[in-house]
């Protein structure tokens, strides 16, 4: 099978990092490498990571620096160049990866020769009703999340790409100095622009925060703008479905939640991100035990 890098970029993450970081290397399947990419960080995220490494040296998880530019597509960009895997795999450092990911995605790309990214859907950890949650975030990624007559889109909290379609568009994604494009469709549609295959996987299952649905509705407008914009610096490529109505008729009901689901868990001193998928990493270290060859696997 084919081997899977995780880049990670990080600014001020010191919250959930250390998270992300457990769930990325407590798979069935290890990462080849775990890549940080801090983009002039001023928490303890740096701290967080580095006390990380030395917690479990055993775990791949590599510390890189990217200090010459702010902003998100210089630092993925950096993470992604730096990569030495088959496979490259993006995800944002309060992301929770469920704990097949790795396994997953690396037989995606190994039995469809063809798959140049893929993504998969999201289930928020920060909110209740999570089994209706994901269903519906499946629902409207696997209907709306399109372009192209049916082509998909690669969706950045959760994607992957082929290591040889990255460097083949690499020098050509769009640096968007003035930050208003969404960074994994253009990424996606540079994919499309070379003929490569993007592909959807149910199965591909990520943990995401709910924290962009607390900030106010002009923040969430202008974030939903991005769709608009980034299609408008592709004039060669369509969209028939608008996946942004169906967030702006969910916002209401979100922003109104969040917080209040958040003084629950605060109540109750629960750590969502720990807990996403705790009864699989249980089941995981059942498995160690019960069969010692899948020592690295846990490890």
């Amino acid at each position: 099978m084919l081997n899977v890098s995780i880049i990670i970029p990080a600014w001020n993450e010191e919250e959930r990092i250390a998270d992300c970081l457990m769930n990325a290397t407590r798979q069935t399947v290890a990462p080849h490498e775990v890549i940080v990419v801090n983009n002039r960080s001023t928490d303890r995220t740096c701290d967080i990571v580095e006390r990380f490494q030395r917690d479990h040296p055993e775990a791949p998880v590599i510390l890189l620096q990217q200090n010459e530019d702010q902003g998100l597509i210089p630092t993925r960009n950096f993470g992604l160049n730096a990569a030495t895997g088959d496979v490259l795999g993006r995800i944002d450092a309060d992301c929770m990866l469920k704990p097949d990911w790795v396994e997953v995605v690396s037989g995606i790309f190994t039995e469809d020769p063809d798959a140049m990214g893929a993504t998969g859907p999201v289930v928020y950890y920060d909110m209740p009703a999570k089994g209706a949650g994901l269903a519906g975030d499946d629902h409207i990624r696997r209907h709306t999340y399109r372009a192209d007559n049916d082509q998909v889109l690669l969706f950045g909290s959760n994607m992957a790409i082929r290591a040889s379609a990255w460097h083949a568009i690499s020098g050509g994604v769009c640096r968007d100095p003035e930050d208003v494009m969404h960074e994994d469709i253009d990424v996606s549609l540079h994919l499309l622009n070379h003929g490569f295959k993007t592909v959807y996987s149910q199965r591909m299952i990520c943990g995401i925060s709910a924290r962009r649905m607390d900030t106010s509705f002009a923040s969430f407008h202008r974030y939903m703008q991005r769709f608009k914009n980034t299609f408008a610096a592709h004039p060669d490529h369509w969209r028939e479905h608008h996946t942004e109505r169906r967030l702006y008729a969910l916002y209401p009901w979100l922003h109104m939640l969040y917080p209040i689901y958040q003084q629950h868990l605060a109540a109750k001193d629960i750590n969502p991100a720990e807990k996403i998928w705790f009864d699989e990493q249980i089941k995981l270290v059942k498995s160690h035990f019960d069969n010692p060859e899948q020592v690295d696997a846990v490890e």
